[in-house]
């Protein structure tokens, strides 16, 4: 088939009105595209078209849009009322139901009118490209543009060819995305392409620690903005999302590959959905938004207590940094060697639980608590302590490295802490997409970025925190737990033992 998706006077025809296809329509029509818009509900495109003209109402009161321009764009934006009106377009943009027979059929009959060299397209974010073409007569002409809600403020669009596809599509296709000023990256058709593959571990991995008792939707919300440095807490997304749609995703991805361990939803998020708790759009989820939320209580209280005269710190990874923050506090310290037979002993583990690291150490269990040194983090700290730790021991603790400008969260014992957890699992994932090929190492850090909105890619992150000590980690999670979710991928154990960057290709 012969693929022009660059000539001027192309013309773009999107089915399906609600918020993901008049947002695609918007930005097609803000490039300068002819674009026509259908929906199958009478008054459903021009209910899109209002809706486009007030946003852009908005930019021009701002002053971030010319009247001129706003007018531009709604003369390039026109409605149609049947698919035989999409006879000219160049390239179709399905953006309905996420239904495979819906998709399917639509396609179907498209095929019935337009051109023999017309693309077809799927905004899919769940289903299989190749699939969806399976229902074709043409499957050559059908590939997955896959936006971000919503279109018109994300810059990514994920770029899939089917298994069947044209081999000059995914070009083509690359190039259009360029032309309607967004920034196409190439996965291969995969569950969840790259962005929602990624995001296996953020909202899974949360929900698991919460469910385990270690910590509140809270604490684990400020801990990963303010000790991890993102911009939203797991528990803070999924009610943005609404709980349907994330646990509908989780269970999604985990059928597609085969019930793998690593991406295995959470029982508890099935329950919270049946019973209606979805978040921002139900009113509550795991926040309330129809009333003031009251402050939660914290997992483990903590009554306050002097700040220890002394310490003893373990002379393991992040050790030494950790003897100069309570020095700076006025705790004189002792830096490996024997302990002492008094006073609080912290130690610093990967991966490790406190409990196994006072076996390992011979150390009392009721003078230990653990510190979380993963990251350096220069933000809110977390204190783990083992089911035997003393009162006194965790309160002295708490007013050592607390303060004025710095908060401590503490935590029940728990191999990998929450934010080693958190962050050794976006970075796991994130090499799994690599080892699997759905994406080049670069592109899967840039889709991370621009798709999730995540600080950095999980392969740069991996490469921050190094490489080798993400995958202590893993293995320590995966020794202490037995659990094969936790196993670290053969892409990050190769480059952390070579010593070289996650973002090695092969």
């Amino acid at each position: 088939m012969a693929v022009d998706l660059a000539k001027p006077d192309l013309i773009v025809a999107v089915f399906g009105a609600g918020t993901m296809g008049r947002g695609i329509a918007q930005v097609c029509a803000q490039a300068g595209v002819t674009t026509l818009l259908f929906d199958s509900r009478d008054g459903a495109v021009k209910e899109a078209i209002a809706a486009v003209d007030k946003g852009l109402e908005g930019l021009v009161a701002k002053q971030r849009m010319t009247a001129a321009a706003k007018k531009g764009v709604l003369d390039h934006l026109k409605p149609i009322n049947s698919l035989d009106d999409a006879k000219g377009a160049g390239i179709v943009i399905e953006a309905i139901v996420e239904d495979l027979a819906a998709k399917r059929e639509l396609f179907r009959e498209l095929e019935k009118r337009v051109s023999p060299d017309c693309v077809l397209a799927t905004n899919t974010s769940s289903l299989s490209v190749t699939e969806v073409a399976a229902g074709c007569e043409r499957p050559e002409r059908v590939g997955g543009l896959h936006f971000f809600n919503p279109p018109p403020l994300m810059r990514l669009v994920e770029v899939i060819g089917g298994l069947r596809g044209d081999p000059a599509l995914v070009t083509a296709l690359v190039g259009f995305v360029k032309r309607i000023n967004k920034h196409p990256v190439v996965a291969a058709d995969t569950p969840g392409f790259i962005v929602n593959h990624a995001g296996r571990a953020y909202g899974p991995e949360a929900l698991r620690i919460v469910s385990q008792g270690i910590a509140s939707p809270r604490e684990v919300d400020l801990l990963m903005k303010e000790a991890a440095g993102f911009r939203m807490g797991p528990f803070e997304l999924l009610d943005l999302v609404g709980g349907d749609v994330a646990h509908a995703v989780m269970v999604s991805i985990f059928e597609q590959y085969f019930d793998d361990p690593m991406y295995q939803p959470s029982a508890n998020m099935a329950v919270r959905v049946a019973g209606g708790l979805l978040g921002r759009k139900s009113g509550q989820g795991f926040y309330r938004y129809d009333k003031q939320e009251a402050s939660s209580q914290p997992t483990v209280a903590v009554s306050p207590q002097a700040k220890p005269a002394s310490a003893w710190v373990a002379d393991e990874d992040g050790g030494r940094e950790l003897a100069n923050w309570l020095n700076e506090a006025g705790v004189k310290t002792a830096l490996g060697g024997k302990p002492p037979s008094s006073g609080p002993c912290f130690v610093t583990p990967l991966g490790e639980d406190a409990s196994s690291v006072c076996v390992r150490l011979n150390l009392e269990p009721a003078r230990t608590v653990a510190v979380d040194m993963f990251g350096a983090f220069q933000g809110r700290r977390t204190l783990m302590k083992t089911p035997l730790t003393s009162a006194d021991t965790l309160g002295g603790a708490v007013a050592a490295l607390s303060g004025e400008k710095r908060s401590v969260t503490v935590i029940n014992d728990s191999p990998g802490f929450v934010v080693q957890r958190m962050m050794a699992m976006i970075v796991n994932i994130g090499t799994r997409i690599a080892e699997l090929r759905i994406a080049g190492p670069t592109d899967i850090d840039t889709a991370v970025e621009l798709g999730l909105n995540y600080p950095k890619g999980p392969l740069a992150f991996g490469d921050a925190l190094g490489g080798a000590r993400v995958l202590t980690v893993l293995d320590g999670m995966h020794a202490i737990t037995h659990d094969p979710k936790y196993r670290a991928t053969t892409w990050l154990r190769r480059r952390a033992r070579l010593g070289i960057s996650l973002l090695t290709p092969d």
